[in-house]
């Protein structure tokens, strides 16, 4: 999908795009930090028909609701185009071990060859984690590798 943007001085930017069902849809990120939702008429392609306004702490919310599943989509459908290669969730339980350290404690990667590439916290989703990530009690992390490499990682984690 192709996402145009657009600078509009003294506004922000917008980002355009058209939807599957052949709707242009814009999003203005205003410099204040709100977001304008819009979709453009067909008889006029100029005009914009407001659809939501979002503060800068509900787009986060709304992004958040929508990248979670499509991270696993996108992780899912990797693991169908690599033979051997797997992602699956690992919890870390409250009391572990790496309770409270950062991620990069655990070594993973180094250990096993399988990746850490997102913390599931709650609602929120820490895509591509860095080391210095503190893993707190209850965070799934998504982890991709061979069965051998996940397995690790669960043994890791668990202690």
């Amino acid at each position: 999908m192709d996402v145009t943007e657009v600078l509009l001085p003294g506004v922000g930017l917008r980002y355009e795009f058209t939807s599957h069902r052949g709707d242009r849809v814009g999003v203005v990120a205003h410099r204040t930090g709100d977001f304008d939702v819009v979709v453009y008429r067909e008889e006029d392609p100029d005009e914009g028909r407001p659809v939501l306004r979002l503060n800068g702490e509900e787009a986060d919310a709304v992004a958040e609701i929508l990248g979670a599943p499509r991270i696993t989509e996108r992780f899912a459908d990797l693991t169908k185009e690599v033979p051997g290669l797997l992602s699956e969730p690992v919890e870390v339980a409250p009391g572990s071990a790496y309770d409270g350290r950062p991620l990069g404690d655990t070594r993973a990667r180094t250990r096993t060859g399988a990746s850490v590439v997102a913390i599931v916290r709650g609602r929120d989703v820490i895509a591509s984690p860095a080391p210095r990530e503190l893993l707190r009690g209850g965070d799934v992390l998504v982890v991709i590798g061979t069965d051998e490499g996940i397995a690790g990682v669960e043994q890791i984690i668990r202690g």
